[in-house]
C-alpha cells in the first residue's frame, strides 16, 4: 500500500490557509448577485450550484497537499458550475507559488485554452456574459501572476539567507584559522624561547656533572648563568601564559611584559650563547637603519633557534653567525656550524630533535615564519655541519 505523508502546518499556515479559505468564501458571497445564471435553470441547480461552491471553497484547505490536481478539479468544474471562481483563483495562485514552472505552465494552459473561442465568439455574446467572461479571465491571470510574484520572492529570500549563511560559515572558518594561526604563533614562541632558556641550562647542567671538581669561580658563574637562565624563562612563560588569557581579561598587567627582540639584540644572544661554552663569531647585524619589526624578530628567532640546535645537536662545535643586508636589497640571515669534535659527531642538526626532544618542528616552524614575513629559509648540511640561510624581504 502507498503510505501518505502527512504535512505537518505551524500556526502561520494554518492561519494562511483560514485566510484563503474566507477569502474564497466571501468572493463567491459578494460576486454571487453578479454572476449571469441562466433563467432556465430550476432552484434545485441552483441550490446544487451553491453547494458545489461551498465545497470548493472548503477543498481550499487541501491546497498544500495536491494543489495542482485541485487547480485542474476546480476550473474544469467552474466551466459547469457559477460559484467557483474564488476557490480557483486559491487554487492556481498556489500551484504557481509553490510548484515547478512546468506545472505552472501546464495549469495555465489549462485556464487559457478555451481563450481562442472566447474571442472568436466574442461579438455573439450579450454584454453581462462578456463581461463576466472576461473578468473571470482577468481574475484567474492576476492569481497566476501574483503566484510568480510570491514565488521568485521567497527563492530570493531563501538566497538570501543562504547567502548569509555561508557568510556567516565563512567568518566562523576565517576566525577558526585566526584561532589556529594565533596558536601556532604561540607555540613556536614558546618553542623559540623556552627552547633557547633551557638549552643553556642543560649546557652548564652537564657541565657541572661531568667535571664536579672545577674551580669554585667557574662552578659559580655556571650556576649564574642557570639561575638567570631559569629566571628569564619563567618570564617568558608567564608572557605566554598571559597572552593566552588576555582575551578573558585576566592577562598579565599592562606595561609588564617585556619588548619582543629585535635584531639590534643579537648581539645579547650571541654572547648569551657564546657564555655556554661554545664558540660563535658574529659578522652584523649592517648599521644604520633597523629593519621592520617584523623582520627583525624573525631574524632574531632564526639565529636563536639555529644556535638552540647547534648546542643540542653538535655540542662543542663552532658556529658563526653572519646578518647582511639593508633596505631594497632584503635582509640575509646566515647560521653555520663546523663537525663537532671528537671522534662520533653528534647527528647532524639538520635532522632536527629526536623524538624525546620536540619531533623535528624547529626548523618547520623557522621555515613558517620565514614565510609568513614574506621571505624563504633553507637548511642544508655543508662541510660536515650544517648551514641555515634565510632571506627577509626589506623595503627601501
Amino acid at each position: 500500500m502507498r503510505r501518505i505523508h502527512r504535512i505537518h502546518r505551524t500556526r502561520r499556515d494554518w492561519a494562511a490557509d483560514l485566510a484563503l479559505f474566507l477569502f474564497a468564501a466571501c468572493f463567491a458571497a459578494v460576486s454571487s448577485r453578479s454572476i449571469p445564471v441562466a433563467e432556465s435553470l430550476g432552484p434545485g441547480w441552483r441550490a446544487a450550484d451553491q453547494v458545489v461552491g461551498g465545497l470548493g471553497c472548503a477543498a481550499v484547505l487541501l491546497r498544500r497537499r495536491w494543489p495542482v490536481q485541485l487547480a485542474v478539479v476546480l476550473l474544469l468544474a467552474g466551466s459547469v458550475a457559477h460559484y467557483l471562481t474564488g476557490p480557483a483563483m486559491v487554487a492556481v495562485f498556489t500551484v504557481a507559488a509553490t510548484r515547478p514552472w512546468k506545472a505552472t505552465a501546464w495549469v495555465a494552459a489549462l485556464v487559457f485554452g478555451p481563450l481562442p473561442f472566447f474571442l472568436w465568439q466574442l461579438p455573439d455574446m450579450s454584454e453581462e456574459r462578456a463581461g463576466a467572461a472576461v473578468t473571470y479571465f482577468a481574475l484567474i491571470a492576476g492569481s497566476i501572476g501574483w503566484g510568480l510574484f510570491r514565488r521568485s520572492r521567497q527563492q530570493l529570500i531563501a538566497s538570501l539567507r543562504e547567502r548569509a549563511e555561508l557568510a556567516e560559515a565563512d567568518a566562523e572558518s576565517r576566525a577558526g584559522r585566526a584561532r589556529m594561526e594565533a596558536r601556532e604563533e604561540i607555540a613556536r614562541e614558546m618553542h623559540d624561547v623556552l627552547g633557547h632558556r633551557l638549552s643553556l641550562l642543560s649546557v652548564h647542567a652537564g657541565a657541572l656533572e661531568f667535571n664536579p671538581g672545577a674551580p669554585r669561580a667557574e662552578i659559580e658563574r655556571a650556576a649564574g648563568v642557570m639561575r638567570e637562565s631559569a629566571h628569564l624563562a619563567l618570564h617568558d612563560l608567564r608572557e605566554v601564559i598571559g597572552v593566552l588569557r588576555a582575551g578573558s581579561g585576566t592577562g598579565i598587567a599592562e606595561g609588564g611584559e617585556r619588548p619582543q627582540p629585535e635584531l639590534a639584540d643579537l648581539p645579547r644572544l650571541v654572547a648569551e650563547a657564546r657564555a655556554a661554552g661554545g664558540p660563535i663569531e658574529l659578522a652584523g647585524p649592517p648599521e644604520g637603519a633597523a629593519p621592520p619589526a617584523l623582520v627583525g624578530r624573525t631574524a632574531y628567532r632564526i639565529v636563536q633557534e639555529a644556535l638552540t640546535n647547534v648546542r643540542k645537536h653538535a655540542p662543542g662545535a663552532a658556529a658563526e653567525v653572519r646578518v647582511t643586508g639593508g633596505p631594497g636589497d632584503g635582509l640575509t640571515v646566515e647560521v653555520r656550524n663546523t663537525r663537532p669534535p671528537g671522534p662520533d659527531p653528534a647527528p647532524d642538526p639538520g635532522a632536527g630533535p629526536g623524538p624525546a626532544e620536540g619531533g623535528g618542528q624547529g626548523l618547520i616552524g623557522l621555515a613558517e615564519r620565514a614565510r609568513l614575513a614574506g621571505g624563504k629559509l633553507t637548511a642544508l648540511p655543508a662541510d660536515g655541519g650544517f648551514r641555515v640561510r634565510a632571506w627577509l624581504p626589506w623595503q627601501g
